[in-house]
C-alpha cells in the first residue's frame, strides 16, 4: 500500500532523511517512533506530499507521489491525515468539518454527506456533537473530530502524526480507543506516535528512527522485549526511566 525507496529529504543544510525504505502492506499498522528531531513527521508527511523528496521515489496504492504530473488532490483522497494540533476549521460545527470535502471535491450530495458525517460522529462517540464548534470541545473530542473528518472520504490509508501529543493526558486514551478500532476493522495505518503502550498492543511492526534513518523494525513483542540497535535500546530505558 505504501512503499518509500532511498527516500532523502533535506531541509537547507539539514539532512532530515538519509536513504529511508520501507513497505507498509494492505491492512497493516506500522508505528514509527524515536526520538524529537528523527525525522518522524518529515517521513509520514512525504508520504502524501506536504513536504515534498529530494531523492528517491514514494508509492501509495501503486501511484507515484511526487513523480512530475501526478494529481496530488486526487491523490489525498485516498488518504486520510490525523495531524497532532486537529486543524478543524473554527468556524465551522463538527458535522460542518465533515462534510466540507465531500460535498466539494467528490460532488456529494449535502443530504448524503450529512448522514455520512453523522454516522461518522457516532463511530467515534459524538453523536451528541454534531452542531458544536471546536472550541466548546475538548482536545480529545477535537481530536475525534479530525479522525472523523478524514474518514470521510473513504481512505485507504490513515497517517497519524502524533495525534495525542497535544492532549491532556486523560483525553489520551478516547483517542487512541479509536485508532484501535480502526486497527481492528482492517484499515491501513502509519502511526507516529509517543504512545508505546498503543504501539505494544495494536502495531503489527515498529519502525525505530533515529537521525533521519530507519535504525529497527521489529514486531513489538521483540522490539519492546529485546530491542538489538543500541540507540533504540537507549531509546526505550529512556522511557521506562521517565
Amino acid at each position: 500500500m505504501i512503499e518509500l525507496s532511498d527516500v532523502h529529504k533535506w531541509f537547507g543544510t539539514h539532512h532530515v532523511l538519509t536513504g529511508v525504505t520501507e513497505k507498509v502492506a494492505r491492512g497493516e499498522v506500522v508505528v514509527i517512533c524515536g526520538p524529537s528531531g528523527s525525522g518522524k513527521s518529515t517521513l509520514i508527511r512525504t508520504v502524501n506530499g506536504l513536504d515534498t523528496i529530494d531523492k528517491g521515489a514514494i508509492t501509495l496504492n501503486g501511484k507515484s507521489v511526487h513523480q512530475r504530473g501526478t494529481n496530488l488532490n486526487a491523490l489525498r483522497t485516498q488518504v486520510g491525515f490525523v495531524f497532532q494540533q486537529f486543524n478543524l476549521f473554527p468556524h465551522m460545527s463538527a458535522l460542518d468539518n465533515l462534510v466540507l470535502a465531500p460535498l466539494h471535491l467528490s460532488k456529494m450530495r449535502r443530504k448524503e454527506a450529512e448522514a455520512k458525517g453523522v454516522e461518522l460522529l457516532n463511530k467515534v462517540g459524538l453523536g451528541h456533537k454534531l452542531h458544536a464548534y471546536p472550541a466548546t470541545l475538548s482536545g480529545g473530542q477535537q481530536q475525534r473530530v479530525a479522525i472523523a473528518r478524514a474518514l470521510m472520504m473513504d481512505p485507504a490509508v490513515m497517517l497519524f502524526d502524533e495525534p495525542t501529543s497535544a492532549l491532556d493526558p486523560e483525553m489520551v486514551g478516547e483517542v487512541l480507543q479509536v485508532m484501535k478500532t480502526l486497527a481492528k476493522g482492517g484499515m491501513t495505518m502509519l502511526c507516529v506516535t509517543h504512545e508505546m503502550n498503543f504501539a505494544r498492543e495494536v502495531a503489527d511492526r515498529v519502525v525505530f528512527m533515529d537521525e533521519g534513518q530507519i535504525l529497527e523494525r521489529a514486531a513489538p513483542e521483540v522490539f519492546f522485549r529485546q530491542p538489538v540497535h543500541p540507540r533504540a535500546s537507549r531509546f526505550l530505558q529512556d522511557i521506562v526511566a521517565h
